[in-house]
């Protein structure tokens, strides 16, 4: 583990001054901290931000670059804009990476930054990920996969490097709760955010609201799915989904899966065998 953080170090400050695409994930976060030792002022961080992100994330993105304490850039983005992210039918990160990359490089030609890196790593190499076509183009490096790091690594080295977020559950963007196929929309995100941010105020940890309209099937850490046999808790959550326009609130047995927006393409098919339906009723 020291030789790859040795390595690690050795990569990002052969590159001289990064910009480091910090999503608010360990993985970044480790690149941000490691950059930000081996660099100082020469390693800046840049939060994209959209309707697709998570806006109960950005208190704590923000914390942890202040933590780390380098300088930390907020951009917005227009992805849903490109009427082919909003298809998504299948390559929609390409166009998100695009359209991230596209700022990134934007933002380090204007500082005088000459590498942009990202926390891509040597375990995404088994995931379909049509962002990584957009990375290849735009010559966006990726210093964790040079470095031979995986996951499990890089969570030890973040607790190591003393990283508050060292054990943060796997963080995606809003637009990874749709089946491809499904039009992703500002309004639909908007409402998939509010559900979510609901479910972190009554303490869930690990959660995703796939949207199968009109359905809200709720992917919970196993361990949490118990809270829901309190009556008090299963009855905010329905509320919650019915403040959002969802007709049925449904938890899936199955717990989280990364990827499980695409497990079934029609709506009630994964409530069929796995998922319960919270019981209240529109018309009751």
């Amino acid at each position: 583990m020291d030789e790859k953080l040795r390595k690690l170090s050795a990569i990002l400050s052969e590159m001289g001054s990064v910009l480091v695409a910090y999503s608010g994930g360990i993985d970044s976060a480790l690149v941000a901290q490691v950059a930000h030792q081996a660099l100082g002022d020469r390693a800046i961080a840049l939060t994209a931000i959209s309707p697709s992100y998570p806006s109960y994330e950005l208190i704590e993105t923000k914390r942890v670059v202040a933590e780390i304490g380098m300088r930390h850039l907020i951009i917005n983005t227009n992805e849903l804009d490109n009427e082919l992210y909003r298809a998504n039918q299948g390559n929609r990160c390409y166009f998100c990476k695009t359209e991230l990359f596209e700022v990134c490089w934007s933002q380090a030609r204007k500082l005088g930054i000459g590498v942009v890196v990202d926390g891509f790593n040597q375990d995404d190499l088994g995931d379909v990920r049509p962002g990584t076509a957009a990375k290849r183009e735009q010559g966006v490096r990726s210093p964790l996969l040079e470095a031979g790091l995986g996951k499990v690594e890089i969570r030890r080295l973040a607790k190591e490097l003393g990283l508050s977020i060292w054990d943060k559950p796997a963080l995606a963007c809003l637009s990874s709760r749709f089946p491809v196929g499904v039009e992703v929309t500002p309004e639909r995100l908007a409402r998939i955010d509010a559900l979510e941010s609901g479910l972190k105020g009554l303490g869930f940890k690990v959660f995703r609201v796939r949207f199968h309209e009109p359905i809200a099937r709720l992917e919970l850490d196993p361990a949490e799915i118990s809270r829901l046999t309190d009556p008090i808790i299963r009855e905010q959550v329905v509320q919650l989904g019915q403040q959002q326009g969802f007709a049925h609130v449904t938890v899936d047995l199955a717990g989280y899966q990364m990827g499980g927006a695409n497990r079934s393409q029609h709506p009630l098919a994964s409530v069929v065998d796995r998922s319960m339906v919270l019981p209240a009723y529109l018309d009751r």
